[in-house]
């Protein structure tokens, strides 16, 4: 068996992972990468950008109709599906060799396979005959789709990896899960001319936000020819030949594919973590303190602790782990408000707490509508809203719904951050027009007790 000896050894070649390898190779630490598949993970490969890439392709198509219902364009735009999903994998290969170049250069010994704990200090690339020891290990393994109970992905029972590598666009598509995943896929493949139906169990869409938001989502999307049943958990799934019927409380559905987006579940099987001295909880994701340590000498970061499954979450977590391993922080993690968007034509996004952290809280919210906002009308994207949520006269947290909103990110972790005032509406200039305009009108805008 060959034998590494490093400074630390990461688990896992994702967000988190890849930043760790790229932060501790910086300080000049002998740092090795084990990569269970190619660089990037999900994010990269099946998840964040890709969808983004699908989401911007079929833009035109979206702002065209857009403004055939506002008699100003008049024609007809086809997107070839073919050609996207090349240009797709071209962008991801272009980052995968961006990516290696970057972990060479910094001196990241990459090994592709599967690492396993062993022992303390120790881990075995069983497959390469290989065992690293290190003072440091890093889990960054990261997670993947979670099926319905009883219901294995196969056949027109898709995966969002599998709804990605479509072929053809089908006729019927239902979509399980109103979250992130599942809103997005929604507008992608209605845009694609698919009949889509969108169910999720909750009352609302994204159930983790405001509710207002959720309903305002589920008016935007519908007028976009999208099938919306919110209350409605599935009862049942019957699988007849190539096509799926999906069984509701008021209603069946038919579908020649089924998409499951109902969450995540952490990659934490065989890791041989008990031979840290680390544990994970009932759903599988690793068990952390207040350093995302999972163990003596082990961090867990990124989706693999459950505490934020987002890709910008995984890399700030991953710089924290390496400084505090190192000794130059000593404190707890705490990463601030963490930005949270929905994206394609219809946009969700918030920075601060989610709406169970804060209703009933003494809590203010002020708001103003996109319709009076001159860059909204410019588009034809009149629909939609900015939320500001107050505490003592402080701003504790922003969410907006509607075209573009995600720009609105940057801007508002500023403002949670550093817990601004009424007055700050003053004090910063707002370019003019402009989408953060919106912003600024809901912090001057009457505030009224969080319902």
């Amino acid at each position: 068996m060959t034998q590494y000896h490093a400074d630390m050894v990461i688990l896992g070649a994702g967000p988190a992972g890849y930043a760790a390898a790229l932060a501790a190779s910086q300080r000049g630490k002998a740092t090795v990468l084990v990569a269970d598949g190619p660089l990037g993970g999900t994010c990269l490969n099946w998840g964040c950008i890709p969808t983004k890439i699908y989401l911007g392709a079929s833009e035109p198509l979206e702002g065209l109709r857009t403004m055939g219902r506002l008699r100003l364009l008049r024609g007809e735009a086809a997107l070839d599906l073919a050609a996207l999903r090349r240009r797709a994998q071209t962008i991801i290969q272009a980052t995968h060799k961006a990516m290696a170049a970057a972990l060479e250069g910094g001196k990241v010994q990459v090994i592709h396979g599967r690492g396993r704990i062993t022992a303390p200090h120790t881990v075995t690339v069983a497959e390469k005959d290989i065992s690293i020891q290190a003072p440091i290990i890093l889990v960054a393994t990261g997670s993947r789709p979670m099926p319905l109970p009883g219901l294995p992905f196969g056949g027109p029972i898709l995966d969002s990896t599998k709804a990605l590598e479509l072929s053809q666009v089908p006729q019927n598509l239902v979509i399980i899960g109103g979250g992130a995943i599942g809103v997005e896929m929604a507008q992608f493949w209605n845009r694609m001319g698919s009949t889509v139906t969108l169910v999720e169990a909750a009352p609302t869409l994204v159930p983790s936000e405001d509710p207002a938001l959720g309903h305002a989502l589920a008016a935007m999307l519908k007028r976009s020819g999208i099938t919306i049943h919110v209350g409605a958990p599935v009862q049942e799934v019957l699988v007849d030949g190539a096509d799926a019927q999906v069984r509701l409380p008021q209603t069946t559905c038919t579908a020649q594919a089924v998409l499951v987006a109902i969450g995540r579940r952490p990659n934490t099987e065989d890791l041989g973590l008990e031979a840290a001295g680390a544990q994970v909880d009932g759903r599988g994701f690793v068990t952390t303190d207040d350093q995302l340590r999972a163990a003596p000498g082990v961090y867990a970061i990124g989706d693999v602790n459950g505490r934020t499954l987002l890709a910008h979450a995984a890399e700030h977590q991953a710089h924290f782990a390496v400084a505090h391993a190192l000794g130059e922080i000593a404190g707890p993690y705490h990463p601030g408000p963490i930005p949270a968007c929905v994206y394609g034509g219809v946009e969700v996004m918030r920075v601060g707490p989610v709406y169970a952290e804060i209703h009933g809280h003494e809590v203010f919210v002020s708001r103003s509508m996109l319709a009076a906002n001159p860059i909204a009308q410019a588009h034809g994207h009149v629909h939609g809203m900015v939320q500001v949520y107050w505490r003592h006269g402080q701003v504790v947290g922003v969410a907006a719904v509607g075209a573009r909103v995600s720009h609105l990110a940057g801007l508002a972790e500023a403002m949670v951050r550093d817990g601004w005032d009424e007055s700050a509406a003053h004090t910063h200039i707002f370019a003019h027009p402009s989408l953060d305009e919106a912003v600024r009108a809901a912090l001057t805008a009457p505030k009224e007790p969080l319902s």
